[in-house]
């Protein structure tokens, strides 16, 4: 407590008077030579004798001025503590420098790009613009009939292509996890029994390889700016830091990781700071706790943090108070008694955590369920922090406006599609950024980089799939650029292409959300990232499109539930006949004159079958009195066939309560002993709803296994109409499948990937003449698929076939396929190709294409070869991309140079034929769209089965 004056304390005292006394009181007063006298020896005493008698040594002074210095570094932390995250000032022309620049490897010619479309991270422009960019910032937006002359300047005439500011990915793990994945550069999770779930003190920072090639393929699909989290093993996994997707950007040109930070050239105490933290399934699967443990140990470590938080406060109160006075025995003391505190170590290890109780850590939480949503809001009240972001957020669209009425604006950092691989993401809903959108909570798409299926560089892949199920054109593009620099606080440098934000800027080769989109050059920090002629080659089959072909995709349409049940009432019935109009293509054989585009072509439909399809007018007579389906852009194409590993057998992934089970490695591989898929299938579930609204109408499934032997596959039907006793299977046995490859060995007796091939080779010698499944595909009779990727491995496979050309081997997976496609098609060997948009993720796939713009596509190269191929989907939760079989078709057929038609069979024909499955023309199912199914947008309207005649699909939905 301050002394108070002399004249307060008479104040205070006057404001309180006593009672009066009757008379005068005697005061005495002292003699003023006495009151001289006092004070004159206490001056001697206090002043002139430490003066000249007791004088400090030199080292006296030295631990005096030390201490002073500890003091005030002390003071110095205390401020730096009490400032809050710098706020930066509106972004305009000229109103800053990019830090990351340097004068050695940094932009230093002015860039002019002229005749842009311009999404600028707000809006798309109405017509088109000249951008200027100079030492990695925007000087000026301008409309593009404006004269700009600036001597020396780069001039790019882009002729009306689409332009974006560089895409921000609030979700990745790249650096931390290099690819080619192995254990020994695996860092991102810090789990230790020494440490155990809270491990809020480590950095991601300090895992990171600034060498990870992985970096490079992520800038080649736009994305400029990443997040890197720790992992979501813990409650609190620590901190994380964003990266400009560059590597060897500064003056050396070397590996450094400072040199990739966003805030490189920044001071570190202006540095933003983010915490990731999980909660739900992850923390509770690791280390054994429920969901009310894991709560309890994270609110005991926030209590403690605000237990040392306010010791802090009081160290950093004494600590000015004892400096103003200058007492330096009293400092000395103070700091004494400071290196004694028990709490002192705690600093460091709490420091995260004290920090996010003074607002400056950006809390970004890895999240699923509504009950964890709730629960982490409720502790973000208790202690007072606040949430940037959940991340995944699966269920998110369930509770908006619990989300919303926590008054942070709180992001949801999610997928649009990918799901259904855990119980956390089982209400994985493709309607979801509409649907949080509509509520008004910020929605912004990752892509949790690190396996091949999650691959960074296919970000805009997620807002395009967002914005086909009706998330608005706008906040599609924003929901990978604005929005999450925006929840990051970036936003005043990444995010948009302004005057004076970062030139990250993209170039496309159309509207960023139509399939196939591909970057031309991808800006960062204002210097050129592709190879123009690498560019060019990649994209050496794909016809250009002139700026008015650059048009925006389409939304799904959709109808009313009045309009769809009055529809399927009459056409499921069965005998019903109906009329569709306004098709625009069919890729349908045996309908000559449908075979040619047309814009009013109608196809009647009696009883299951086709008896017109023609122009409106030649089938006018057929349809009469027919329900009439009037469409805009109607196609029709045969009903689609998807190879899967899990539909029917797995509706959640990684929970065997829920599946047929997995066959361990360890699995015999005696064909007395295989396992035949058609035991297990289950003929329901979402990833048949998801089939469905792809028009897939067949699906061949394999047992699943984790090892060489697979089993033998079978045909199901898709609708949901049949069970296995009905007609639901309908090819009981497809193929006899075994695994090769670094994921299959390990066992005591095929330890080697050697011992695999040997094993093949065994099964088939041995069963040549055997009546046995082994012997059907030792024959020829069945095929013989094998999971294989490696590029030798597919090799040996080859042998294979060059040694016992009677098998009919094909290659499933195919991820060095395009290394050797030449010998492939002389072997007449076909592929199952799921690295379409494969990646070198792995080891033994480290020479895999990553595709367009850095390389050819693996499909252009396997067509130029001649290798018959088809498409399928692979991965994690595979059954949740199922739809998407008609896209990754179209995305396929634009870098191969394919036809409709031939994309169409891709995932259809090529499918029955390489599979050897039975499908009579005039009898396959076939499928009704309104729209291209090959573009993002398209909806089946109806599927008619083609062996019974009956109407299996109409407008299905899922979720």
């Amino acid at each position: 407590m301050r002394d108070v004056p002399l004249g307060n304390m008479y104040k205070q005292l006057a404001s309180n008077p006593s009672p009066t006394p009757s008379r005068r009181q005697y005061r005495p007063k002292l003699p003023v030579s006495i009151i001289t006298a006092v004070i004159f020896v206490l001056g001697i005493q206090f002043v002139i004798l430490p003066r000249y008698v007791y004088q400090l040594s030199p080292s006296e002074i030295r631990l005096t001025q030390f201490q002073l210095d500890a003091l005030d570094e002390g003071l110095r932390k205390c401020q730096a503590d009490r400032t809050p995250p710098i706020e930066y000032p509106v972004t305009t022309a000229s109103s800053r420098t990019n830090a990351r620049w340097n004068p050695s490897t940094g932009q230093n010619e002015t860039v002019i790009l002229r005749n842009a479309t311009l999404f600028d991270g707000e809006k798309i422009f109405e017509n088109t613009v000249n951008i200027v960019f100079k030492k990695g910032i925007v000087e000026s937006v301008s409309d593009a009939g404006q004269s700009i002359v600036i001597p020396g300047a780069k001039i790019f005439d882009l002729e009306g292509k689409y332009v974006t500011p560089g895409l921000v990915d609030m979700h990745s793990h790249h650096l931390s996890m290099s690819w080619p994945m192995l254990s020994s550069t695996d860092d991102t999770n810090e789990m230790n029994p020494a440490f155990g779930p809270l491990t809020p003190f480590v950095r991601i920072v300090d895992s990171l390889k600034a060498y990870d090639y992985a970096t490079t393929i992520i800038a080649s699909g736009g994305v400029t700016t990443s997040l890197i989290l720790p992992g979501s093993a813990n409650i609190m996994g620590g901190e994380a830091v964003v990266v400009k997707n560059v590597l060897k950007s500064g003056d050396n040109e070397e590996f450094v990781v400072e040199e990739l930070l966003l805030e490189h050239g920044e001071p570190v105490e202006n540095r933003r700071r983010y915490m990731k933290m999980a909660c739900g399934e992850n923390p509770r699967r690791v280390y054994k706790h429920t969901r009310m443990g894991n709560a309890y140990i994270f609110r005991k470590q926030m209590e403690r943090a605000k237990e040392l938080k306010g010791k802090q406060d009081a160290w950093c109160l004494k600590a000015a108070t004892l400096r103003d006075n200058g007492n330096v025995a009293a400092i000395s003391s103070f700091l004494d008694a400071s290196s004694k505190d028990e709490s002192a170590t705690d600093y460091l290890e709490f420091d995260s955590s004290i920090a996010m109780l003074r607002g400056k850590v950006g809390i970004n939480v890895h999240c699923y369920e509504p009950e964890d949503f709730e629960d982490m809001i409720k502790h973000s009240k208790e202690f007072g922090f606040r949430i940037q972001a959940f991340h995944h957020a699966l269920s998110a669209w369930q509770v908006p406006e619990m989300i919303k009425a926590s008054g942070e604006n709180i992001t949801i950092a999610t997928f649009s599609e990918f799901g259904f691989y855990k119980k956390e993401a089982y209400e994985a809903n493709l309607w979801a950024g509409k649907i949080l959108s509509d509520h008004g909570v910020p929605i912004a798409y990752k892509s949790d980089h690190v396996e091949s299926e999650t691959n960074a560089k296919y970000l805009l892949f997620q807002a395009a799939t967002g914005h086909s199920f009706h998330l608005p054109e706008l906040l599609a593009l924003q929901s990978v650029t604005s929005v999450p620099a925006k929840s990051m606080q970036i936003d005043h440098r990444v995010g948009y292409a302004k005057p004076g934000y970062d030139a990250d800027l993209v170039v496309w080769d159309s509207h960023p959300l139509l399939v196939g989109a591909t970057a031309l050059q991808v800006y960062i920090d204002g210097k050129p990232t592709l190879d123009p002629k690498k560019v060019e080659e990649s994209l050496s089959n794909v016809q250009a499109a002139n700026s008015k072909e650059l048009i925006a995709p389409m939304m799904r349409t959709t109808v009313s539930a009045a309009i769809k049940e009055d529809l399927c009432n009459k056409v499921e019935k069965a005998g019903t006949k109906f009329t569709v109009t306004g098709i625009k293509n069919s890729y349908l054989e045996g309908q000559p004159a449908a075979a040619v585009a047309s814009d009013s072509l109608a196809m009647v439909v009696d009883s299951g079958k086709i008896v017109c399809f023609d122009s409106t007018e030649k089938c006018a007579s057929i349809s009469a009195d027919s329900p009439v389906i009037p469409l805009k852009n109607g196609h029709v194409l045969p009903g689609l066939t998807a190879v899967s590993l899990q539909l029917g057998l797995a509706e959640i992934t990684t929970d065997s309560k829920t599946s047929d089970g997995e066959l361990k490695k360890s699995a015999s591989s005696d064909p007395k002993h295989a396992v035949y898929a058609k035991y297990g299938v289950h003929l329901e579930g979402r990833g048949f709803a998801r089939a469905r609204i792809g028009g897939v109408t067949m699906a061949v499934t394999a047992p699943m296994s984790e090892g060489f032997t697979i089993g033998v596959s079978t045909g199901i039907k898709t609708s949901g109409k049949k069970t296995i006793l009905d007609g639901g299977v309908f090819q009981d046995d497809v193929a006899v499948h075994f695994s090769i490859g670094q994921s299959s060995k390990g066992t005591d007796s095929l330890p080697t990937i050697s011992s695999e091939i040997s094993k093949l080779r065994e099964l088939v010698i041995e069963n040549q003449t055997k009546d046995n499944i082994y012997g059907k595909a030792a024959n020829g009779s069945i095929p013989l698929v094998v999971h294989a990727d490696n590029e030798y491995d597919i090799m040996q496979l080859i042998k294979i076939k060059q040694e016992y050309p009677i098998l009919n081997l094909i290659v499933y997976g195919g991820y060095g396929a395009p290394l050797v496609a030449k010998e492939l098609a002389e072997a007449k060997i076909p592929v199952i190709l799921t690295a379409n948009r494969g990646a070198p993720a792995g080891f033994d796939v480290r020479f895999s294409l990553p595709g367009p713009p850095l390389s050819r596509s693996p499909a252009a190269v396997l067509t130029e070869a001649g290798v018959k191929y088809a498409l399928s989907v692979f991965g994690e939760g595979e059954t949740s991309h199922i739809h998407n079989i008609p896209i990754e078709a179209g995305w396929a057929a634009k870098y191969a140079g394919l036809s409709a038609k031939q994309a169409v069979n891709l995932v259809s024909r090529n499918v029955e034929e390489i599979l050897g499955l039975e499908v009579e023309e005039m009898k396959r199912d076939f499928v009704v769209w309104e729209g291209n199914p090959l573009e993002f947008g398209a909806s089946v309207v109806l599927g008619v089965d083609g062996e019974d005649g009956v109407v299996s699909l109409c407008w299905p939905e899922s979720n």
